[in-house]
Parts: structure tokens; C-alpha cells; sequence
């Protein structure tokens, strides 16, 4: 589930190369806002392999002694990666705002 994170960052970073303009109209209000998207994808990105590492041993360590936390474990872990997804989503609409 965490490999899906990095994807983001990969989508965000094609973004912010595709729509780089030239050096000329390049001013600093772009450069911080293509900054402020990856920085949008990075932190919470960051946040969402802690939380999908300590779940994913915790709950790891919990189904051993307790098959039937296995489905809530699961959710936890959707629940972590959706932390990543909205701060992609902002990043997102961060870099296309930037043109």
C-alpha cells in the first residue's frame, strides 16, 4: 500500500515539469507555487507511510493473536493512504493554478 504513495509524488513531479514555462514569465509567485504543491504531496505523503507502517505492525502483531482483526486492519490502512490522496489532490490543483 505504501509503494502507491510515491506514485503521487511521480504524477505531481510530470506535472510540475510538463507546465514549467520559459525562464522569461518564470516569476516567483510560480516557483512558490509549484514548491507549495510538492511540498503538498511530500508532508503528507511522509504521514501516511508513518501511519501505514505502525498499523501495518501493530495489526500484523494483533491478527497473530486475533484472526478477525485482519478487515479492520485493512481499513486502517485505507484510511492512512487516503491522507496521501488528499494532499495529492491539493497538489494537484496547486500546480495547475500556478499557470
Amino acid at each position: 500500500m505504501a509503494g502507491v504513495i510515491s506514485i503521487y509524488g511521480l504524477i505531481i513531479a510530470i506535472i510540475i515539469t510538463t507546465t514549467l514555462p520559459n525562464s522569461e514569465t518564470f516569476d516567483a509567485f510560480k516557483a512558490f507555487s509549484r514548491l507549495a504543491a510538492g511540498l503538498c504531496v511530500g508532508i503528507p505523503g511522509l504521514a501516511a507511510g508513518i501511519a501505514i507502517g505502525i498499523i501495518g505492525d501493530a495489526g500484523v502483531r494483533a491478527n497473530a493473536h486475533q484472526p478477525r482483526v485482519f478487515v479492520s486492519m485493512i481499513l486502517m490502512l485505507i484510511f492512512a493512504e487516503a491522507l496521501a490522496l488528499f494532499g495529492l489532490i491539493i497538489a494537484i490543483i496547486m500546480a495547475t493554478k500556478a499557470q
